[in-house]
């Protein structure tokens, strides 16, 4: 099945660019359109996040990008609503510290789905060890526009705790641009998220292999 296979393969899968939508920052170009550059681009990860449209509105996007992520062998992920991830087939779902417990959203989405959390603290990273995550996100490492609610930058040192105590993939998330990624890269992490970075940009499949550069230049 395919979330099985999917979460038996997290840690490959888990590293370089992690790809998250945001119709808002894109520039005129809509989520389905931004995906078919982040696949193009050879992206093996996209979140789905959106946060303003309606239920059918999102699920009906979802829909598409379901397709065209099998076609792709590429693994998608959906924030927060667990119905339309359950409904579409997508891999995997992310939630947040104030969405439903994961113990819960495993019951609901069997074992077959990855569940990714947001932690932004030791104890928020070593609770999703023990209630059985399968992915952790980590930060916001810098300040970030792109979420109405986030909290504050929690800095580096939170990674460097991740990366030294925690067995679990994560993704380092958060204000991360092409300018300031060296450093996140240089305090260990192997999976970085982008946001307004790559939909933002003029050309995103320029901006994506600019970025996967920057990747391959180190251990990966």
């Amino acid at each position: 099945m395919i979330g099985t296979s999917k979460r038996g393969k997290l840690n490959e899968i888990m590293t370089g660019l992690y790809c998250i939508t945001s119709e808002e920052h894109s520039k005129g170009l809509s989520n389905i359109e931004v995906v078919e550059k982040m696949i193009k681009a050879g992206i093996k990860i996209i979140q789905y996040r959106e946060k303003k449209k309606s239920l059918l509105e999102k699920y009906n996007e979802c829909q598409k990008i379901r397709k065209m992520t099998l076609g792709s062998d590429v693994t998608f992920i959906v924030n927060d609503n667990i119905d339309i991830a359950m409904m579409v087939k997508a891999d995997g779902v992310h939630i947040g510290q104030d969405d439903l417990p994961i113990e819960k959203v495993r019951e609901l989405v069997g074992d077959e789905m990855i569940i990714g959390i947001s932690t932004h603290s030791p104890k928020q990273a070593e609770d999703a060890v023990r209630r059985g995550a399968d992915y952790i996100g980590v930060g916001p490492l810098y300040r970030t526009y792109t979420k109405e609610d986030v909290c504050e930058p929690v800095g580096l040192e939170y990674l460097d705790y991740v990366v030294k105590n925690i067995k679990l993939p994560y993704v380092a998330i958060g204000g991360i641009k092409e300018h300031n990624m060296d450093e996140v890269l240089a305090r260990g992490a192997r999976c970085i998220a982008m946001v307004t970075e790559i939909v933002g940009a003029e050309d995103i499949e320029k901006k994506i292999r600019t970025v996967k550069s920057k990747f391959s230049r180190g251990d990966l």
